[in-house]
């Protein structure tokens, strides 16, 4: 099963330090001095909306957001545009972009809270629900592949994985880890694999 589409979401820890508004200006920001590597388009203020994706940068290649479904707040990165590679290769690329969205993000919001992002803690699911029905045989497909990611992202299996379990939501796990990831090393792995690539 090839996955196109990956979405990774980082919780924020604890409860949001900033107004969602102020996101507004940075996703400008990121737009005009190009931050990103990415393609970015133009910015959607949906706050009004509940459990909805609040505020998202449009891009090209991928949106960002900071994202209120379920009720929790976090940074997800929604990868749009084909990535090449195996489907751990996809993982991978998703996760070290919002990564490192989610660390210049922290940067940006130091004083401000401070803002942080779980390193214990994410949610990855796939945008497509043809290419991925939310099924046991998906689940059973995709296990091992996300597996295999995970502990050569993190460097150990001491993780768990919870599968998205209401049949409207999209395929996808709910991933716990037991010892705190580095950020900015899952963010680094994205030069890495561009300049390898």
């Amino acid at each position: 099963m090839e996955l196109q589409h990956v979405n990774v979401k980082l919780y924020v820890d604890g409860d949001l330090a900033v107004e969602l508004v102020r996101f507004i200006e940075v996703f400008h920001q990121w737009i005009r001095d190009s931050i990103l590597d990415e393609l970015l388009i133009d910015v959607a203020d949906y706050r009004h909306v509940p459990d909805g994706p609040g505020v998202l940068l449009v891009g090209h290649e991928a949106d960002y957001s900071m994202d209120q479904t379920d009720g929790r707040v976090g940074l997800r990165y929604n990868r749009k545009a084909p990535v090449e590679g195996s489907n751990e290769d996809r993982f991978r690329q998703a996760f070290a972009s919002a990564a490192r969205a989610c660390r210049l993000l922290e940067d940006r919001f130091a004083d401000d809270g401070p803002l942080r992002f779980s390193r214990q803690e994410f949610e990855l699911f796939i945008n497509d629900r043809a290419l991925a029905p939310n099924s046991d045989e998906t689940f059973v497909a995709c296990k091992p592949q996300i597996e295999s990611f995970l502990t050569a992202t993190l460097g150990h299996s001491d993780f768990s994985l919870e599968r998205r379990a209401a049949k409207r939501s999209r395929f996808g796990v709910h991933v716990t880890v037991a010892k705190a990831f580095d950020l900015d090393a899952i963010a680094a792995t994205l030069k890495s694999s561009a300049s390898s690539g």
